[in-house]
């Protein structure tokens, strides 16, 4: 029995020495990198501020959340009373209302299509990139894919709308040559997710395969050498050297395109649609800028926001999950 209360208190005493320990340490790696840490300390405060600090607004969606005149905000979350008696009414509201599965059916497929067509767009444009000899012709192409990325969302639509105008748009005028009717794309339902899949994919091509280009300058090219020698083709070359040399890159970006299958923003499409395309343009996020913002229901906006972001934060732990178990690939 004594030497049981020996070791306890052994144990008990070498804790705080090895938390000393391990604080001098964490102290020492710090002075050591320091002007590093200084470096990393501004993107620090930037999400303590702007991203966790402002995590008690969620309360928001579990309250029935009313300001008066010369209130602060922080007064009228506190004093406005719960949406129900766990505060899930809200959410209740919007599960059972008549628009939720229009709502979860056109983000779903948005943010489905945009992956299965989207995603794989910049790695084979990098893949072709990669493939060109020409140094100033391959800049050539490269600075051209870039350009459309740095257009605003606005500038992208308003090309858009003119090419794709009914009266004088060049693809009308074209079709109208060969004889075809002219087509209302911009107010046709079954047109929109083409023209909003289609449009992000020429904007963001350039820009996205830039970090596969990035992995595929690490390449040894002594492997292509070899390659070469043993009598492999160009296929064969991209499919055992080239793609294996991207597969962690592929794997993570992918992971985290599937995280925001739902998240799919608001901006473009508020300036894409009409009533007439509600049918399949009516995502989540304009669900929540018309109920939050223009009917001012705070509460209810707040509720569909919060219940997107679980469900994208479930999609990003499955999907790590899955890549984890069979590509030994993951974020965590």
């Amino acid at each position: 029995m004594s030497m049981v209360h020996e070791t306890g208190s052994r144990s008990a005493l070498a804790r705080p020495r090895w938390i000393s320990r391990w604080l001098a340490d964490c102290l020492t790696r710090a002075k050591k990198q320091r002007l590093l840490l200084l470096l990393l300390l501004p993107g620090v405060l930037y999400f303590i501020i702007f991203n966790y600090i402002p995590l008690y607004g969620v309360l928001i969606a579990f309250k029935n959340f009313k300001m008066q005149e010369g209130q602060s905000f922080l007064s009228a979350l506190i004093s406005s009373p719960w949406a129900g008696n766990l505060g899930l009414d809200h959410f209740k509201q919007f599960v059972q209302g008549p628009h939720f599965g229009k709502l979860m059916a056109n983000t779903f497929l948005l943010g489905l299509y945009s992956i299965v067509f989207g995603f794989p767009a910049p790695i084979l444009f990098a893949l072709l990139l990669n493939e060109l000899r020409h140094k100033y012709y391959k800049s050539f192409v490269q600075t051209i894919s870039y350009l459309p990325y740095f257009l605003s969302v606005v500038a992208v639509v308003g090309m858009m709308k003119m090419v794709l105008s009914p009266g004088d748009g060049i693809v009308n005028v074209v079709l109208q040559k060969l004889g075809f009717e002219p087509v209302y794309f911009m107010s046709m339902p079954e047109w929109f997710r083409t023209l909003f899949i289609g449009s992000g994919i020429w904007t963001g091509l350039g820009m996205g395969a830039v970090i596969y280009l990035a992995a595929l300058s690490k390449v040894d090219s002594d492997q292509y050498e070899s390659a070469v020698i043993d009598g492999a083709t160009r296929l064969q070359q991209i499919w055992h050297i080239t793609l294996p040399a991207i597969k962690p890159v592929v794997i993570i970006m992918l992971i985290l395109n599937l995280s925001g299958v739902l998240q799919v923003g608001a901006e473009k499409i508020i300036l894409m649609y009409s009533p007439l395309t509600y049918d399949t343009a009516d995502v989540l996020s304009t669900y929540v800028y018309r109920r939050g913002l223009v009917e001012l229901n705070f509460s209810f906006g707040a509720a569909v926001d919060l219940f997107n972001a679980v469900i994208n934060v479930l999609f990003l732990v499955t999907a790590n999950h899955l890549a984890r178990r069979f590509t030994e690939e993951s974020l965590w």
